[in-house]
């Protein structure tokens, strides 16, 4: 028997793994700097646990119906609405490696054409019968020696000996980041693809697809019992057990070790900041985690936590038990459901391991004997690499491009026909998919009172300064500029500027336009004057806190623009005529803005970049909406100045030109 410990540069490379790194860790992850935003994470995650408390279920036949719309739910946040097709596996057997008592398969799959999972399959070597199986998903442990990716399967291989040495199969799979084709987890977390908020992409919902093909692979294999298998895996893969146990029920008995907590842990408490986005959902029906965890219930279900655990705290661990518990008691469950806490940071320590195969012994086998057999490490990484080299046709690389579809695009006929069909319905489904998070106007949160201000009186022009609240705990301002000595009251033309930067220029439109009788400046929230305090890495986490909630700061900037909108027309009762200018960088949320106010008179933007880096970070929208119609649908009821005609731009140009045009215009400046 070749019992080995990994070499001392992939244990190094573990301690720094990405989503537990002793700097993430040891990051500050308070808002002190920022009292007023803090305050407002607080207030909504105090909304959503309200919200979503699951003791709001008092019957087993009202969870039942909820079960399944909630479960449709998780699919759709996780990009799996619809499901993509089940395309043929293509499974191959690279090669074994022999023990004593089991054997290990290297093989890999095609969860879709081209998306590789390479893994190692464990199985006894005596077996006479179909075995219960064991899906074993891994957690950020990277395994990397001269360049070369041995997967993270190679790091958790001790798993897959213990199950077969105890009369399991167990499958090991790679995840889609450290796996021995490295795709990306990190796409907000530190790459700024915030586009993956507008495409409705977020790495979880690979590793869930994976470990739905899993599952189908394993229903091929002679060797398994397709009526006794489990999953279990450790952080990420603690995540990932919660994802194919919620949406599976293959699964018929699972333990996700240290892979959940509250969004209070998460949002308040700042452990957002030591993961990265596998480890979430896109939030578009504004869940707490406890809701993904009820979804396993009534099956066998094992909570498994350390009580220093950093990133998954005790206290939000508990909760999630409390709140579980009482959907389980409901479906005379009780039996089935149970917390394991042991003492210990945030590691992989024998402590779980034991009582890990102590629930899948009791659920799967039957059997409440004692463990006689540790999980001890055999190979070398080498041993359990799957792929000699890497495959042309791989996707792995690139599927953050490919895994949700972007919206299908429209011709200008068809826009054309259906305009105010068009305008509605994407009006509306925008309201679904991408603003849950706005606030209700008719809410008695939402405050119109407005503490004026003259900031400044000169010979020519006064400054007023109209201080409101967007929502509770978002201050915000219009700066309005009038002719000396008159009244807000008096004005009839109003330009209305929206910039993030009080010293950009770039974007402003070179046509000639009707002078105004005031012009105004307004920045939303985490801009302008209002700028959040902190570098770099601090306002990333500040905008993955806004994902987790179910929003994006794009999202409730537009919801801004719109309050901004609303207190100009409301201070200037007279108003006939408002335009709309756009500074560089806010093109997109001005149209969209303009969409849900009474039309402007003008509404003037630069048109949309046409890259996915370019564009703005709203939940759904390019997965709901082509992104090339926006122009269109504001010019279907605002008159439209835009900047020099590009390429992206050719759909609009083509519209305008059409006979059927209703009389609006797209006017092109230089």
């Amino acid at each position: 028997m070749r019992r080995c410990s990994f070499s001392v540069v992939a244990l190094l490379i573990y301690l720094i793994t990405f989503s537990v790194s002793v700097s993430a860790r040891a990051q500050d992850w308070s808002l002190r700097e920022n009292p007023e935003l803090a305050a407002y994470f607080e207030s909504e995650v105090s909304k959503l646990e309200q919200a979503n408390e699951l003791s709001q279920f008092q019957s087993a036949a009202e969870w039942n119906e909820a079960k399944p719309k909630l479960r449709e739910q998780l699919f759709d946040m996780l990009g799996l609405n619809p499901l993509p097709a089940k395309t043929p596996l293509q499974p191959v057997v690279e090669g074994t490696t022999d023990e004593a008592e089991f054997v290990v398969e290297r093989v890999h799959f095609q969860s879709m054409p081209g998306l590789y999972v390479t893994g190692n399959f464990y199985r006894p070597k005596n077996a006479d019968k179909p075995l219960p199986t064991i899906l074993y998903v891994c957690g950020h442990g990277q395994v990397k020696k001269d360049g070369v990716s041995y997967g993270n399967k190679t790091h958790y291989h001790y798993h897959g000996s213990w199950f077969a040495r105890n009369g399991y199969n167990c499958l090991i799979i790679d995840t889609l980041q450290l796996g021995e084709i490295e795709g990306i987890h990190h796409g907000t977390y530190k790459m700024n693809r915030w586009w993956w908020n507008s495409r409705g992409y977020t790495p979880a919902g690979v590793e869930a697809w994976n470990c739905i093909r899993s599952l189908d692979y394993l229903e091929t294999r002679p060797e398994v019992d397709a009526t006794r298998i489990g999953v279990t895996g450790r952080s990420g893969g603690g995540a990932y057990s919660w994802w194919i146990s919620a949406l599976d029920e293959r699964i018929r008995c699972a333990v996700p070790v240290a892979g959940i907590t509250s969004l209070r842990d998460h949002v308040v408490n700042g452990c957002v900041e030591g993961h990265c986005d596998c480890m979430f959902m896109v939030n578009t029906y504004r869940w707490d985690y406890a809701k993904v965890a009820a979804l396993v219930a009534p099956r066998p279900l094992l909570i498994s936590n350390t009580d220093k655990d950093t990133i998954f705290p005790l206290e939000g661990v508990v909760d999630i038990h409390r709140q579980v518990r009482h959907i389980y008691r409901l479906l005379d469950a009780d039996k089935n459901l149970g917390l394991q806490i042991t003492e210990g940071p945030h590691s992989d320590t024998q402590e779980l391991h034991i009582h890990a195969f102590r629930w899948f012994n009791r659920f799967l086998k039957d059997d409440m004997s004692m463990i006689d057999k540790t999980a001890v490490r055999y190979f070398q990484p080498e041993q359990l690499k799957v792929l000699g080299q890497t495959p042309a046709d791989e996707i792995n690389t690139r599927v953050d491009e490919l895994f949700v579809p972007a919206a299908t695009p429209l011709s200008v006929g068809e826009v054309l026909k259906t305009q105010e069909t068009l305008l509605n319905g994407f009006g509306t489904r925008l309201l679904d998919r991408s603003f849950r998070a706005w606030p209700q106007m008719d809410s008695a949160a939402i405050s119109n009172r407005v503490h004026v201000e003259q900031i400044s009186e000169g010979d020519v022009q006064d400054v007023h300064r109209l201080n409101f609240d967007s929502e509770p705990h978002v201050s915000l301002s219009v700066d309005v500029s009038v002719p000396h000595g008159q009244s807000l009251k008096e004005i009839t033309s109003l330009e209305l500027v929206v910039e993030l930067n009080s010293d950009s220029e770039k974007g402003s439109v070179n046509v000639d336009l009707p002078p105004v009788q005031a012009q105004a400046v307004t920045a939303p929230r985490g801009a302008g004057r209002g700028a959040w305090l902190g570098n770099e890495a601090k306002q990333i986490q500040i905008r993955r806190r806004f994902q987790l909630l179910g929003m994006t700061v794009d999202e409730m900037r537009v919801w801004d623009i719109r309050r901004a909108i609303q207190i100009v027309r409301q201070e200037c009762p007279k108003l006939q005529e408002l335009r709309l200018r756009a500074r560089s960088g806010v093109e997109t949320i001005v149209l969209l803005a303009s969409l849900y106010e009474p039309p402007v008179e003008i509404a003037i933007a630069p048109m949309i970049n046409g890259g996915v880096d370019q564009q703005p970070s709203i939940l759904n929208l390019t997965r709901s909406m082509p992104i090339e119609m926006l122009p269109v649908l504001v010019a279907s009821r605002s008159r439209l100045f835009t900047a020099t005609v590009r390429a992206e731009a050719q759909f609009a140009a083509e519209a305008t030109s059409s006979t059927d045009w209703k009389g609006r215009s797209i006017v092109f400046g230089d």
